[in-house]
């Protein structure tokens, strides 16, 4: 079983939400539930968050979406992120067999990356 960290983080590429799915979920599904009650300013995210819905309800937001055709230096926040976490082998090899244990160590593991 695979399973997919998805991620929203402040401009400092701190971690400020998490959604976990199993590995083969579209990106693009959890976009809407990422945002949550958050008022951001900008959306930075790659190509598979391109469709009408997320840009539309993005707007809606208040947030100027940043979906660019090509790469974008300021979207690997997201992934620099994600690599941070990833140096704890618990969560890169997700040995926890409860989706609770695992969501609490990965709110464990943003404890030194907000505290850097």
């Amino acid at each position: 079983m695979n399973t997919k960290i998805h991620l929203a983080v402040d401009g400092e590429g701190r971690p400020v939400r998490f959604i976990l799915t199993v590995g083969q979920v579209n990106d693009g599904t959890q976009a809407l539930a990422l945002l949550g009650d958050a008022t951001p300013r900008y959306f930075l995210a790659d190509k598979g968050y391109d469709s009408h819905a997320i840009l539309d309800a993005v707007e809606a937001y208040g947030a100027q979406p940043i979906i660019p055709q090509c790469s974008c230096m300021k979207r690997n926040l997201v992934e620099r992120a994600i690599n941070k976490l990833k140096h704890f082998r618990q969560i890169a090899t997700r040995y926890d067999r409860k989706i609770a244990n695992f969501m609490a160590f990965l709110w464990l593991a943003t404890l030194p990356v907000w505290c850097t």
